[in-house]
């Protein structure tokens, strides 16, 4: 089994990096960005709206620990995926709700995820997209609520599934 990969957009990510380090199973959880058209982009780029990245998180994780399935849960779980242009007070294209599927099983579990939140009555405002390249975020933005003894402004777990 081993170590895998997923990615997720969810707004700002340092709130998404903080959830998905304090899952069972998740080895790490990398901030940066995916989905534009510049190779290398700075935050600076991407603040501006031009580059068309979004903020994601790169999450490392034990698959015999946790599922992608669970990942995407939690994903879905701690923010609001029905906001169009961004996510709480982060309004702007880098703050979109997104997932990078690594893999075709990936893109089938998130298909099916949200077809049970629509089922639920939910307007789902997720794009799914494969994987293009992931470029790490400067030092930074990485582990920022644990660095500053902070919790997340933007994101809160919200039992769902």
């Amino acid at each position: 089994m081993g170590i895998k990969k997923a990615y997720f957009a969810a707004g700002c990510f340092w709130g998404v990096e903080y959830h998905f380090e304090k899952l069972n199973g998740v080895k790490s959880a990398i901030s940066g960005y995916m989905g534009g058209h510049i190779v290398n982009p700075d935050y600076y780029m991407v603040c501006s709206g031009s580059t068309g990245h979004l903020e994601v998180v790169e999450v490392s994780y034990d698959e015999s620990v946790v599922c992608f399935e669970e990942l995407a849960k939690l994903f879905f779980e701690i923010h609001d995926f029905t906001q169009i242009n961004g996510q709480g007070p982060d309004i702007g294209s880098q703050y979109l709700s997104a997932i990078f599927y690594v893999n075709e099983e990936q893109k089938v579990i998130s298909e099916k995820l949200i077809l049970e939140l629509e089922s639920k009555g939910f307007k789902v405002a997720t794009s799914l997209y494969e994987l293009v390249p992931f470029y790490e975020a400067e030092e930074y933005h990485q582990d920022y609520y644990e660095r500053h003894q902070k919790m997340p402004y933007c994101h809160s777990y919200k039992k769902i599934f």
